[in-house]
């Protein structure tokens, strides 16, 4: 199976037009015809079923002849990560956490960042193929990045937890992670968070967690982050 992406496209759609990349793609390379089914979703839970009507190299239509809503896990997983100097492993990060299981990514600028510019529309882009690769039908929330004092500043709710490299006593994070319950982590920079970045997330409630006896790069740590709280939820 195959997913396609529209967000605007609402269950009481009856009908679906193609854009005309997307036509071309189908026509042209996947070779679909006039009859055959295809599914798309709007990143919100739904799964739509449609058959093409008009197989239209330019304007492929199509009928929705199905409907199928998704729900949403009990637990909501906020990753909140700071971006690596090179671009192709922060975006490798972005399409395996989007796999795994991811509800909402925020892009962090901290003391000791390498990188402080990031290309959100890329973020986006890597993210969208990510979730149709994996056939999901939940597109994974992209904040704009921020500095670390601004997300400090934000209201914080559920489990809270900081994975740092500074020498002082952890829990490990599957310890700390519960079923079904919301949770929020910080993953800092190649550099590690500063002190004074530790300290400030001690006095908004986050916890210091450990992810293991290896260091691990930045991306690394987020995924196994990922993976923790995934496998908690679903085991």
């Amino acid at each position: 199976m195959q997913l396609f992406y529209n967000p605007q496209l609402d269950q009481s759609a009856s009908q679906f037009m193609f854009s005309a990349e997307e036509s071309k793609h189908l026509i042209k390379v996947l070779r679909k015809k006039e009859g055959d089914i295809v599914h798309i979703t709007n990143g919100k839970g739904y799964l739509f079923e449609a058959k093409i009507i008009s197989a239209d190299v330019k304007k492929c239509k199509a009928e929705i002849i199905d409907v199928d809503k998704k729900h949403q896990k009990m637990h909501w997983f906020h990753l909140v990560v700071a971006p690596t100097k090179m671009n192709e492993r922060f975006e490798w990060f972005l399409e395996k956490a989007t796999e795994i299981g991811v509800n909402e990514i925020s892009p962090i600028i901290c003391d000791n960042s390498e990188r402080k510019i990031v290309k959100i529309e890329r973020m986006e882009k890597v993210i969208l193929s990510a979730m149709k690769q994996s056939l999901q039908t939940f597109l994974p929330k992209l904040n704009a990045p921020s500095t670390y004092k601004e997300f400090m500043a934000k209201e914080h709710k559920g489990l809270l937890f900081i994975a740092h490299c500074a020498n002082e006593e952890k829990l490990d994070l599957k310890r700390r992670v519960a079923p079904d319950k919301d949770v929020t982590i910080l993953i800092g920079p190649e550099g590690d968070f500063s002190k004074s970045e530790i300290k400030q997330a001690y006095e908004v409630g986050f916890l210091p967690v450990s992810l293991g006896d290896n260091r691990l790069r930045t991306e690394t740590a987020a995924i196994v982050a990922c993976t923790t709280v995934n496998m908690i939820n679903n085991g």
